[in-house]
């Protein structure tokens, strides 16, 4: 049996999923696009391309590999895109948490069956189905867990808006013990204000630091919340092209070992001068959907 433990962000990790981009299916029509991205990127006629992704997926299983971490993958389901592991579901404490997501998503659920028969059943969640949740927007750190929400009565209106507030409540039943603390998220059709997910704007990195962008939260209360709470010197400050490329998106592999895309030169010489070790991939194509290193890993155990 897996015995499931994710507590933060940055702890040593020791299992994880990681998504596939084998079969990944025909470049999608611009109405079956999820996010204003994919959609720029199909009209542009620059969509990725299936052989150029699933090189850029195993250079990331290869540094798992070099660090003796278990990587289980999805079962390829035909011409599907399985590449976002971390949209379907996510641990925090000992359980696995199955997102409700886009309808569309179902099967790639299903996909890590031999996965979810690994753990105990009781530890496997079911929300109710008026909670909407992704994992993108799901951030256990300690005795917190932070949570992109968008509860704008147009919440409707968004494709972007991922998790609602209704996810936000059950979260907090289930974890009583911990401070369930949301942040309203930019919800946009353009791809440079669009906060998709809350690790599209921040993510919390090693003992005590922070990747931000300060457009990517709708309350400037929040962000500021979140400026004080690690401390303005510990906090990388990205701007809206660095957002729109995925800065904040970066994976942790422990409190001093991050999995970098390679273009991200301004960020990465920032870890480096603090100590971190950064391990550089070619991660441009996957991009191209709105996701990045975060996106398409779901962690399962960490020390």
């Amino acid at each position: 049996m897996l015995e499931l433990n994710v507590k933060n962000e940055t702890a040593r990790l020791r299992a994880v999923i990681l998504g596939i981009a084998n079969s990944n299916g025909a470049v999608p029509q611009p109405k079956e696009c999820y996010d204003p991205k994919s959609l720029q990127h199909v009209l542009a006629g620059t969509y990725p391309k299936e052989e150029d992704m699933i090189p850029e997926m195993e250079a990331v299983a290869k540094i798992f590999e070099k660090y003796d971490i278990s990587v289980f993958r999805p079962e390829i389901i035909e011409n599907y895109n399985q590449i976002f592991s971390r949209d379907i579901a996510f641990v925090i404490e000992d359980k696995l948490i199955k997102a409700n997501i886009l309808p569309d998503r179902e099967k790639e659920y299903l996909a890590i069956h031999h996965v979810l028969e690994q753990i105990h059943p009781e530890n496997l969640i079911q929300l109710p189905e008026e909670c909407h949740v992704e994992g993108g927007d799901i951030m256990p750190w300690n005795e917190y867990i932070f949570i992109g929400t968008y509860t704008g009565e147009d919440y409707s209106n968004y494709i972007t808006a991922r998790t609602n507030i209704e996810a936000v409540k059950a979260i907090q039943k289930l974890f009583p013990h911990k401070i369930v603390k949301p942040f309203e998220l930019r919800k946009s059709k353009m791809p440079k204000e669009n906060a998709l997910h809350l690790d599209c704007c921040f993510q919390p990195i090693g003992k005590d630091k922070a990747i931000l962008h300060k457009n990517g939260f709708l309350i400037e209360s929040e962000y500021e919340w979140l400026l004080n709470f690690f401390g303005k010197e510990n906090v990388f400050e990205i701007t809206k092209d660095e957002m729109y490329n995925m800065n904040s998106n970066v994976f942790s592999i422990s409190e001093s070992v991050i999995i970098s895309e390679k273009s991200f030169t301004r960020l990465n010489t920032w870890l480096r001068t603090n100590g971190f070790t950064v391990e550089e991939v070619s991660y441009t194509q996957i991009a191209k959907q709105e996701g990045l290193l975060r996106c398409s890993t779901m962690p399962l155990i960490r020390d």
